[in-house]
């Protein structure tokens, strides 16, 4: 069952429950800041997370959102609220690098759109967290700012490419962070150290400003999304961002619908726990299964072997073609001639994942065209399958946090079941919510026998946002909360 929070030390504390506090006057912004700064101070050398500190701005910005309490003047739904951001954002003044040495030295010259947002609802950005090199690892490490280490074992990935915002989390540096994901960057590292996180539909949340290219586009399948320690935090950090830009904020607004289900007994879910294709491993496999035990006790009707009626590898290939089409645009002339040749003529069924790669990076848009049918095909079977179902409930990955590795992606493995199998499979549970532009809130729900963390991920219908995280918030009320690592109380 969910603690108290009044029970947890302060940097530990929910936002909304320091929202609370701040708003009563229990404790000032300036005083919750310094206790977040302290934190990070002592920590943050193990952990490696806030990897770019703003903390003279944050202070200078909590004294003003104290003033502005003082003379009745409200900021916002986040006033006064300490946080930090993933290092891919642009933060005016600061370095927006995506890991990669070429951009040391790339200074913002403006807050991205989502934090524009944060800071107009009065956030206060204490820092920026750790990434992977161009944001394509689930792991955070990189030649600036080096390893991103798990707080539940330092000898272990928070995951990546937000696993900086996870690790941050995880150890109370922040209140919230706000992430990224185009192939499970926000879902892996919260599943890793035992966190909420939502991936929203396709096009909710802004993500301008989050880029290195001179166009700034937004890429297929990519999104922006919070991390918390509560899935209440979620919903409140995405109603603060989410929204259309300009200039189509000029004519649309986005109204989410609200759930439909008021209590947890009232949900129809299908539940998966393996596949042949991503082999789960039995630790994360049996905490998904003992999820679906409690929820039947509980009145849910849980189906445990319904699924969208396509084909799974069927579902990664595509994905991992469209995956790599997706950034293609940030690859060199003599990169993309290699990944020409290395493709060979190579189409989606192609049999090795270094193919698939090349085929995606150097696709053309004759078969980008052809392959978003085959995309809108399959969104066609997850519609037809939702008609009789709220939500699915799969994991977000077959492992929980993996030792670091030295190992390419590309050639890396991991131990499922004791089988050395590819690291590239764990797309497959991406690609899930991904490549339908589904909405996905990743919960807590368990630890490991060797006490790492396990997490749901929940995936709901087209826009279906907040029913996910309803969902994940009755979670929290009746199964499982988060829980500090025993190592950094």
């Amino acid at each position: 069952m969910i603690s108290k929070e009044n029970e947890q030390p302060i940097y530990y504390q929910t936002a909304t429950d320091l929202l609370e506090r701040l708003g009563s006057g229990a404790i000032s912004s300036v005083e919750l800041t310094e206790q977040f700064i302290a934190r990070i101070e002592a920590l943050n050398p193990v952990i490696n997370a806030v990897v770019v500190q703003t903390f003279d701005d944050a202070r200078t910005e909590a004294c003003a959102a104290d003033a502005a309490r003082h003379e009745g003047r409200p900021l916002g739904a986040l006033h006064g609220l300490p946080m930090t951001i993933k290092e891919s954002f642009g933060l005016a003044g600061t370095p927006t690098t995506f890991g990669i040495p070429d951009f040391a030295q790339n200074i913002a010259a403006a807050d991205s759109e989502a934090v524009a947002r944060l800071r107009a609802a009065g956030a206060i950005i204490l820092g920026k967290t750790n990434v992977p090199p161009a944001l394509m690892d689930g792991q955070s490490v990189n030649p600036i700012y080096g390893r991103t280490v798990n707080p539940w074992d330092i000898e272990r990935t928070p995951g990546g490419s937000s696993g900086g915002s996870a690790a941050a989390l995880a150890t109370g540096f922040s209140a919230l962070d706000y992430g990224s994901d185009i192939a499970s960057s926000i879902r892996n590292p919260a599943h890793y150290c035992g966190l909420y996180g939502h991936k929203p539909s396709f096009g909710v949340s802004p993500s301008r400003g989050h880029t290195l290219a001179e166009h700034d586009l937004t890429p297929d399948i990519g999104v922006t999304g919070p991390l918390a320690r509560s899935a209440f935090d979620l919903e409140l950090a995405l109603s603060v961002v989410a929204g259309p830009e300009d200039p189509m904020s000029t004519a649309y607004r986005l109204e989410l619908p609200a759930p439909r289900r008021a209590r947890l007994e009232d949900y129809r879910v299908a539940l998966v726990s393996n596949d042949e294709f991503a082999e789960v491993d039995r630790e994360v496999g049996s905490q998904i299964e003992a999820l679906g035990d409690f929820l039947e006790k509980e009145g849910v009707h849980v189906s445990r072997k319904a699924r969208p009626a396509f084909d799974s590898r069927e579902l990664h290939a595509l994905y991992l073609v469209l995956l790599r089409a997706a950034t293609a645009d940030t690859v060199s002339d003599e990169e993309f001639a290699a990944a020409q040749s290395a493709a060979g003529g190579a189409g989606l069924y192609a049999q090795d994942m270094a193919t698939l790669n090349a085929y995606g990076v150097s696709l053309s848009h004759r078969d980008w065209l052809r392959l978003h049918a085959e995309r809108e095909r399959l969104r066609r079977a997850w519609r037809e399958f939702f008609a009789d179902h709220d939500l699915m409930l799969c994991p977000p990955l077959s492992t929980a946090a993996f030792p670091h590795s030295d190992v390419a992606p590309q050639a890396r493995t991991l131990q499922v079941n004791g089988r050395d199998l590819p690291f590239e499979n764990q797309l497959f549970w991406a690609a899930y919510a991904g490549l339908p532009y589904l909405p996905a809130t990743v919960a807590p729900i368990g630890l490991t026998q060797s006490g790492l963390p396990v997490g749901v991920q929940i995936i709901g219908a087209d826009f279906r946002d907040l029913e996910c995280i309803h969902f994940a918030q009755l979670l929290e009320t009746r199964y499982r909360s988060f829980v500090a690592p025993p190592r950094f109380p």
